[in-house]
């Protein structure tokens, strides 16, 4: 017999027969360790990693049984095959419905042991080879959420792994939805920041003078309705990080206060002449054109090129479509979970519409449609009966009739024109219900001047 490799623990209170199964699978390669009872055999199986345990079924005060159920608590991956006699052959059949991977008989032949012994060793190693695909693909596919394959994703992750230790202040561009905080907090999860605070600031949601306030923080009385003191994002952040989502919304004044900040590593807060030190962290983001804005003198050149230490671009979601089937699959586990729904699968046609979507709303808008699917499905499958109304395959309206000498042209212009109201200007929906290329619909939206 060829040999094959494994550590094995091998439980036998007939201690000559036990070293007798050590001796034969040590000549075919195996590491073996030997216990005389069950107690012994369950310290080696707390202290180290064991491949194989064969034990016998009958011993006292800890039995096989015994041995079996801790081996599949403390070590799933770890097979056990029982080794038993004529008169409790019942018991191995049993010990099986529980998990072990197969029984001996008394007398053991040792070519069946070495075989068995092999083929527990071969499943064994199968597990650890598939434990360790899935390690690789996580580290290929998945960086703190950051799900993908597409090659501008696998770059942005590689920059992210690099400038994630450091302190270098990043400007992410992106449009709506594309993941610009997660991708914030990828960066303060795997800094030496990351045991402090992460505080995120929506820039576009606040009026100047609350900006202010939630920035820098104020004193009490130093304005209307300022009834106590109050810190700011930058004071809750001290040691963190602070993401400043939709920067380029900054008003003027806020900008200039901002680039102060950045520059002396200090804050005013609103109504107070004392400054206060922080050590912060700044992660922003915009999906407007800070380059352009600066050149329309709308956004100060300084501050710009304060926030671009490095510049991280995310791809909307249709420019990265290979990766909407991960970024299902990731979704219906997570939700499925979240909700306590048995979500098995999706079928190949919903899969196949989600495929073709355009997503202005990008990720946010995919994961929001995934987590409908699986609150309104009524069973364990994902199809297109519960696709959100607005994704839903739709017939195109039947063409009104043709007046008498209506051209060919005429006629097809109106029927792509149809099918895209019906479709609500989907695209891709309207290719696929007209029978042409999306290459060829969208020559004939020019054509015909549908745009």
């Amino acid at each position: 017999m060829s040999e094959f490799t494994g550590t094995v623990l091998i439980i036998d209170d007939e201690k000559n027969l036990a070293e007798t199964y050590a001796e034969a699978l040590e000549r075919v390669g195996c590491e073996c360790i030997v216990a005389t009872n069950g107690d012994d055999g369950l310290e080696e199986i707390n202290k180290q990693k064991i491949d194989l345990v064969l034990t016998d079924l009958v011993m006292h005060p800890v039995d096989g049984m015994d041995v079996l159920r801790a081996a599949r608590k403390t070590s799933p991956e770890t097979e056990v095959i029982v080794i038993t006699g004529h008169g409790t052959v019942k018991n191995a059949v049993q010990a099986m419905q529980q998990g072990a991977f197969n029984y001996l008989l008394k007398p053991i032949d040792i070519e069946e042991l070495r075989a068995i012994s092999k083929e527990a060793l071969e499943k064994v190693r199968l597990k650890h080879d598939n434990i360790e695909l899935r390690r690789q693909l996580d580290a290929r596919f998945s960086y703190e959420g950051i799900i993908g394959n597409n090659a501008r994703v696998v770059k942005i992750v590689d920059t992210l792994k690099h400038i994630a230790p450091t302190n270098a202040t990043v400007l992410i561009y992106g449009e709506s939805g594309t993941g610009k905080e997660l991708v914030a907090r990828a960066i303060h999860t795997n800094s030496p920041r990351k045991h402090h605070p992460f505080v995120a600031l929506n820039c576009a949601a606040l009026s100047e003078g609350i900006l202010e306030s939630e920035l820098f923080g104020h004193e009490k009385g130093s304005f209307t309705g300022a009834d106590s003191m109050r810190k700011g994002r930058f004071e809750y952040a001290n040691h963190g990080t602070l993401f400043l989502d939709e920067v380029g919304d900054l008003p003027a004044s806020t900008q200039v206060k901002l680039l102060r900040v950045i520059e002396q590593r200090e804050i005013l807060r609103v109504g107070s002449n004392a400054s206060i030190k922080v050590d912060v962290r700044l992660v922003a983001a915009t999906n407007r054109n800070l380059e352009e804005m600066v050149d329309e003198r709308k956004f100060r050149q300084d501050l710009y090129f304060r926030l671009k230490v490095v510049t991280v671009t995310l791809p909307p979601l249709r420019e990265r479509r290979e990766d909407i089937p991960l970024l299902i699959d990731a979704f219906v586990q997570e939700f499925a979970k979240t909700h306590s729904r048995k979500i098995s699968r999706m079928t190949p046609k919903a899969r196949d519409i989600l495929l073709h979507q355009d997503w202005p709303g990008n990720v946010r808008q995919l994961k929001n449609c995934i987590e409908s699917m699986v609150v309104v499905s009524t069973d364990d499958v994902l199809d297109v009966d519960d696709l959100p109304y607005d994704l839903a395959p739709v017939s195109p309206a039947p063409p009104a009739p043709l007046a008498a000498g209506i051209t060919i042209e005429e006629a097809e212009r109106r029927l792509i024109a149809g099918t895209l109201e019906s479709t609500k200007g989907n695209r891709a929906e309207a290719s696929r219900l007209l029978g042409i290329g999306e290459r060829t619909l969208y020559r004939k939206i020019k054509e015909y001047s549908l745009e």
